[in-house]
């Protein structure tokens, strides 16, 4: 039995799952005339009471449209420092909208209203990049999947409206957040401009994520897609599962979270291990003693039939997720104790 951690995107369909996506009534969408797509944005929209929504092949591209939207050449966003549109969208933000980021130095990928304000250039310093989006991420992954305050998110809200800049929010794993804090989409749609979800994580999905802002904007976005290349034929297949997921396996969630506050206990009484963040939903962010070497831990876990991804410098990362079953999980106990 092997058990895979690295990530929530490694699981596959399940068999309700891919009957879903057989009886799927296909069009041509970048004609608009897929049946199945039209439906999952609709729902989509109407989760976050949204005009409107749209569907893209990966949360990066999501994301870097929505950037492209609220800035121009020279602009600059407003995030964290861990933040996933700074480090691992291949510096999308550049590339594609030609801007920079202002990164706050957070906690675990959160800031504060006070920060996000102070980061605000002057605009009548033309010297400076002028800033136009306050982007934030919901769970923050390098923060070990860690979940907002909401007040705080309002009182940022509240910054960028006085402000007059765009508000993103990177909810790759907000499904996650909204389990864990009994939130609901619609209070995050009334705050801000744009959100990106990811149907690909957490809720078991091949591919696919979705943006949701007001019907300008998203019409905004469907030419962007086009010039990043994210049109897609009879995609159909894709957002039904996008359907069947957010109708059964959003609850679910949190089974996982459960799992990785269990898998957090387990660590917490290891030796070998020096600190594990607080665990709020599937992610589980540890370090090991500075004393063992973590090439040689991960290569040891992985000739037991366990991968974890390592973030460098001691730090590793588990992920729970839908095929991570509860015969997987009693195994990996034993497993990672074994290891000690």
């Amino acid at each position: 039995m092997r058990i895979n951690l690295i990530s929530d995107t490694v699981t596959k369909p399940t068999p309700q799952m891919l009957k879903a996506m057989f009886d799927a009534q296909v069009g041509d969408d970048v004609f608009k005339k897929d049946a199945s797509i039209n439906h999952l944005e609709q729902k989509v929209a109407e989760m976050f009471e949204k005009e409107a929504a749209l569907f893209f092949p990966s949360g990066t591209m999501a994301n870097q449209t929505a950037i492209k939207l609220h800035t121009n050449p020279g602009d600059q966003v407003i995030c964290d420092k861990d933040a996933h549109i700074y480090n691992y969208e291949g510096g999308g933000v550049s590339f594609n909208s030609g801007a920079s980021c202002k990164l706050i130095d957070g906690h675990r990928g959160m800031f504060t209203a006070a920060q996000a304000k102070a980061a605000i250039n002057p605009p009548d310093f033309y010297h400076s990049p002028l800033s136009s989006l306050i982007a934030l991420e919901n769970t923050a992954n390098r923060g070990g999947g860690a979940c907002w305050d909401f007040s705080e998110i309002e009182k940022i809200h509240a910054v960028a409206r006085e402000n007059d800049l765009g508000f993103h929010l990177d909810g790759a794993r907000l499904w996650n957040a909204l389990v864990a804090k009994g939130e609901t989409p619609a209070q995050y749609g009334k705050l801000f401009d744009t959100i990106s979800v990811c149907l690909s994580k957490g809720l078991g999905c091949p591919v696919g994520s979705v943006l949701v802002a007001d019907e300008e904007t998203i019409h905004k976005a469907l030419r962007i897609r086009k010039i990043l290349g994210g049109g897609m034929r009879q995609a159909g297949y894709l957002a039904a599962a996008g359907t069947y997921a957010l109708d059964n396996h959003i609850a679910r969630l949190a089974e996982d979270h459960e799992k990785a506050k269990e898998i957090g206990k387990t660590l917490e009484s290891l030796a070998i291990i020096k600190k594990v963040e607080p665990i709020e939903t599937n992610i589980v962010i540890f370090y090991l003693q500075d004393d063992i070497d973590e090439k040689a831990f991960l290569d040891k876990l992985t000739a037991l039939g366990i991968d974890l991804i390592g973030m460098g410098s001691g730090k590793l990362r588990i992920v729970t997720h839908l095929d991570y079953t509860a015969e997987m999980h009693q195994e990996f106990l034993k497993v990672i104790q074994k290891v000690v």
